[in-house]
């Protein structure tokens, strides 16, 4: 631990508000407990819940760091006791529940995933919060299958970007839903075989036009609001709706009959309060199924922005305008 400075940068929420409450601030360094690894960050992602911290309605858990940030990506400098497999000097990603805006950052070593050869510091620090909420809620909970089709909204996110690479690799037909052409041409690259812009057409008409009215099998969905019945109206018999936010609301009024008629499911996740044990049998089966077509170069995270640590605010105003295409990353 000599190499290891007693205090570091981080980032604070000063008060719940908009991007300029996020406040450079000097933190003592974590030290890592058993089974954790210390990592001195050289990136971190941005993501929509640290947006929703920053506004004082996402708290991070019980023993979580205070300050934000959900994924990052760096070099372990110091390990706590019962760490096999990693060592001093590795180069890893994790998952994080808090305290990624930081120089350094403690994390389970269950949740940390070696970089692969060819992948940089800043597309590393933009993998773990999306890859591991598409996996568990699109392939485990909805159970995506080569050959279904698949539709996913937000499209140009952080979190459709990931869905639409990881779905299509995987043998999937992909839909998604975003606002405006420009977005259209860069989603169909990463495989998206139609792309709906939601500001001139009705995903649902499209859906059922494209597929002769058979519709999807699974949908993946951080809208809610009048999304739950247009998605209920466009999905297959046996398909699975599958929720991670509700930008648009989450009590709504729903005629449940087609669910009942179609044998839908309907079901949902939070990714941050899980267990260490339940991110480690993700992590376990991302290195297995994902991480060759990461290695490989078949899928690859889609970066709009970074921006340095110091201008968290700068990174969340991008966030806000709602207007960028991948992920936005913090460099330290």
């Amino acid at each position: 631990m000599s190499t290891v400075p007693e205090t570091m940068t981080a980032i604070a929420i000063a008060s719940p508000g908009g991007p300029e409450v996020l406040k450079p601030v000097s933190l003592p360094v974590p030290q890592p407990g058993k089974g954790e690894v210390l990592i001195r960050l050289a990136a971190a992602g941005v993501n929509r819940p640290d947006v929703l911290q920053r506004l004082g309605v996402y708290p991070p858990p019980p023993g979580a760091p205070e300050t934000p940030g959900l994924e990052g990506a760096g070099t372990i400098v110091a390990l706590g006791a019962e760490v096999s497999r990693f060592a001093v000097g590795d180069r890893v990603m994790a998952l994080l529940a808090g305290g990624g805006y930081a120089e350094y950052a403690v994390a389970p070593a269950a949740q940390c995933l070696p970089v692969p050869d060819g992948l940089s510091m800043v597309e590393a620090a933009a993998i773990p919060e999306t890859f591991f909420t598409v996996w568990t809620n699109v392939f485990d909970r909805g159970g995506l299958q080569p050959g279904e089709s698949f539709l996913v909204h937000g499209g140009a996110s952080g979190i459709g970007t990931t869905a639409i690479q990881m779905a299509s690799a995987l043998g999937a037909h992909v839909f998604t839903t975003v606002g405006g052409a420009a977005k259209r041409e860069p989603l169909m690259a990463l495989g998206a075989q139609r792309v709906i812009d939601y500001k001139t057409e009705d995903f649902v008409e499209v859906i059922k036009a494209e597929t002769g009215k058979k519709c999807v099998d699974v949908v993946l969905d951080m809208v809610g609001g009048d999304y739950v019945a247009r998605n209920i109206a466009c999905m297959a018999t046996g398909g699975r709706l599958v929720y991670i936010a509700f930008l648009q609301g989450a009590q709504v009024e729903v005629n449940l009959m087609p669910v009942m008629l179609k044998r839908l499911t309907i079901t949902g996740s939070t990714l941050r309060i899980r267990s260490i044990a339940d991110k480690a049998a993700i992590a376990a089966s991302l290195e297995a199924r994902v991480w060759p077509l990461l290695a490989a170069g078949k899928i690859r995270p889609v970066i709009d922005r970074t921006f340095p640590l110091t201008d968290a605010a700068g990174a969340h105003e991008r966030m806000d305008d709602r207007d960028h295409l991948g992920k936005i990353v913090l460099e330290m």
